[in-house]
């Protein structure tokens, strides 16, 4: 693990990364230190072939208030520019990361998630909420546009209709309320969030790695393309699959009536 005075800590096991916002004093808000770690970590565990899923999680109360509004205030004072360049050099890139990388990913929302913090959650594949947990998209309650690919992930989601109804009247959505509008994978009681994130994860590690980067791949080409060109990049991923070591293993499995070991290759 690393170092625990970090904002953002990183733990690996059995092909599971798990990443955590680590400044529970502050309800793991964003301040640049924090995106500055939490990029690169994330830069590290995309590029990590041993690593076959991605937890991201917080620590305390929180999963993320979003931005750091102490930090903002002073910034909005003495350095606008550095304040305003952070989502292309630091929101983005996490985001895009998030909804990319070659392998899954895993949101635990273990408190309130609340801007760019909930919209963090929303980049992973599944959310996995304690029942005393919540969404706030905050926006606009200071007079800010939404960003952290909350324009693109929400509407996804939920729609665009309650997208905008959402980002109109921020509020707190609760887990269940989250869970009914498609904002959640699954509800579960605060103290088993963390047992029932861990067996997804693993299951999610020992499956065909591969196989869940091209599927989320396709999944997001096809929101914005037509369908000829979906099927196209569908024929893409598939020849890409069909070449891995984990569908020969596959194959071989079933005509041996065996369960396929696979290995994310």
């Amino acid at each position: 693990m690393d170092d625990q005075t970090s904002p953002v800590l990183l733990e690996r096991a059995d092909g599971v990364a798990t990443v955590t916002l680590s400044r529970p004093e502050a309800m793991n808000a964003l301040d640049l230190g924090t995106k500055e770690s939490l990029l690169a970590v994330l830069r590290e565990v995309a590029a990590d072939a041993d690593v076959r899923c991605v937890v991201l999680t917080g620590t305390g109360r929180a999963f993320s208030v979003g931005q750091d509004l102490k930090e903002h205030v002073r910034l909005l004072g003495e350095d606008p520019e550095e304040l305003w360049t952070t989502v292309s050099r630091h929101y983005n890139p996490v985001v895009e990361l998030l909804a990319t990388m070659d392998k899954p990913v895993v949101a635990a929302v273990n408190g309130v998630a609340a801007g760019a913090g909930a919209a963090f959650a929303f980049a992973a594949d599944l959310r996995y909420l304690a029942a005393s947990s919540g969404f706030n998209l905050a926006f606009t309650g200071i007079a800010l546009s939404c960003d952290s690919g909350t324009s693109w992930s929400l509407p996804r989601l939920v729609g665009t209709g309650r997208a905008k109804e959402l980002l109109y009247f921020p509020r707190t959505v609760p887990a269940q309320e989250a869970l009914e509008l498609g904002l959640a994978t699954e509800v579960v009681p605060d103290e088993e969030l963390a047992g029932r994130v861990a067996e997804v994860a693993r299951t999610l590690a020992a499956g065909p790695t591969r196989a869940y980067g091209a599927v989320r791949r396709a999944v997001a080409f096809s929101g914005s393309h037509g369908l000829t060109d979906s099927l196209g990049f569908e024929d893409e991923m598939m020849t890409r699959t069909g070449c891995s070591e984990d569908h020969r293993a596959a194959v071989d499995a079933f005509l041996a009536k065996e369960r396929p070991v696979f290995t994310g290759r």
